[in-house]
């Protein structure tokens, strides 16, 4: 476009998604990935409630969005609950090394840490049904699981035994392990809370103190 400037023809330094009125396609990804988000981290908090099998709809009340926008994103439930499961993996993993710098001690880092791992857990029991019979996806999964967050329950149980607040000798996949077996049974037993036991096995851990 060009307009005139003392009789003289200048070119306009409008530019074109001005012109149209359309937001810029890197802003428009912005956007998205954020919905996408948003979306994902409550679905993540319906799961915890209400199981993987709760309603579409109450996890677009949840989000605040329509059930078109959910299943334009994720087609069937297996798509959602697989990018709800990686999504707290790696909410996870950022959560080890923010909650050693802001936390009180290494233990109670540990302690913050492995509340969020339980939440995930809780979800995750419900995956290998979702999937049904991709084996082999729920196998990649568990191993992209193992990857991410070993190393992160290891950060954290090495600080707590540096600052002489954990017994040594204790392995992450071990712990792991050990809260992972404790969250079973949650779901078909309301009355059973999973984070009695665990608060049992992290005072286990423990070194005790010198009076």
């Amino acid at each position: 476009m060009f307009r005139f400037v003392n009789g003289r023809r200048k070119e306009s330094t409008v530019s074109p998604e001005s012109q149209s009125g359309e937001v810029p396609a890197r802003s428009k990804r912005a956007d998205a990935v954020r919905n996408q988000q948003t979306l994902l981290a409550a679905a993540a908090e319906v799961f915890v409630t209400s199981g993987v099998d709760a309603p579409i709809r109450e996890i677009a009340a949840r989000a605040g969005v329509g059930m078109g926008t959910i299943y334009r994103h994720f087609p069937t439930r297996a798509d959602l609950v697989v990018a709800v499961y990686r999504h707290q993996v790696e909410a996870c993993a950022e959560a080890g090394p923010n909650l050693l710098d802001s936390a009180g001690s290494p233990l109670a880092a540990l302690r913050q840490w492995v509340d969020l791992f339980v939440d995930f857990l809780v979800t995750k029991h419900g995956l290998a049904n979702a999937l049904q019979s991709d084996s082999s996806g729920f196998e990649a999964l568990h191993a992209y699981f193992l990857d991410r967050l070993v190393p992160v329950c290891e950060q954290l149980l090495d600080a707590a035994v540096d600052a002489g607040e954990v017994r040594p000798g204790t392995h992450a996949y071990e712990l792991m392990r050990g809260i992972g077996n404790l969250c079973i049974g949650r779901d078909s037993d309301p009355r059973y809370d999973p984070r009695r036991l665990v608060e049992l096995l992290l005072q286990g851990l423990q070194r005790p103190q010198s009076s």
